[in-house]
């Protein structure tokens, strides 16, 4: 088949998911389609190149799925409910991918237009619901940072869990708590409830800016 930049990114996002930044290579890449690693330089011209390619899809593909979420909100909706959907639909669009989190963490350095475009339109959105300008740019990217790093969570290698009666007996008499809590909500409640928390947090910020 025809080489395309559409064509390396999907075998990019393929090695990458396998081996890491790390094991990231234009050789493995040209190997995975089948080519030679010089033909690939003529639609994406490095490494570099290729990763900023790789995180703007992913990127693009959550800031398309935020709009479709944000328009399909009812007439009732507060800024609550549209930071939600899109912090909702980030989450999904990263998980679609393995190593989806790591490739959006490191979107900002790579100037990803795609990630840009969902800072900006959390910061204009935190900015419509009156959050005062000193705290923009914190309250968008804690919330870019959280849902980057529970997602990191959620793709991550889980190591063996205990299976030991008695070494369990001894966890939840020791931390009845933390063991409690952690088996509270299933994943995608505990994230919106997170979600929620800050949003929380923001708005006594929006309402100390008013007062």
């Amino acid at each position: 088949m025809k080489l395309t930049a559409d064509r390396i990114i999907d075998a990019g996002m393929a090695v990458f998911a396998e081996s890491g930044y790390h094991g990231l290579s234009m050789r493995q890449v040209a190997e995975r389609l089948g080519a030679h690693a010089g033909s690939l330089y003529y639609h994406v011209p490095s490494k570099s190149a290729l990763l900023q390619l790789m995180a703007d899809r992913v990127s693009r593909q959550a800031y398309d799925a935020g709009s479709a979420a944000l328009a399909a909100l009812p007439g009732q909706a507060d800024w609550r409910d549209e930071i939600e959907a899109q912090a909702v639909t980030l989450r999904q669009a990263l998980l679609r991918h393995a190593g989806g989190a790591i490739m959006f963490a490191d979107s900002p350095k790579v100037l990803s237009a795609g990630a840009l475009s969902l800072m900006e339109r959390l910061l204009r959105t935190f900015g419509a619901a009156g959050l005062p300008d000193a705290h923009l740019i914190v309250a968008a990217d804690t919330l870019l940072s959280h849902v980057t790093g529970y997602v990191l969570q959620e793709q991550s290698e889980s190591p063996a869990v205990p299976t030991d009666p008695q070494h369990i007996a001894d966890l939840h008499e020791r931390f009845p708590m933390t063991v409690s809590a952690a088996t509270a909500y299933d994943q995608d409640e505990k994230f919106v409830r997170s979600v929620r928390l800050l949003c929380a947090g923001v708005g006594t910020l929006i309402e100390a800016g008013r007062s």
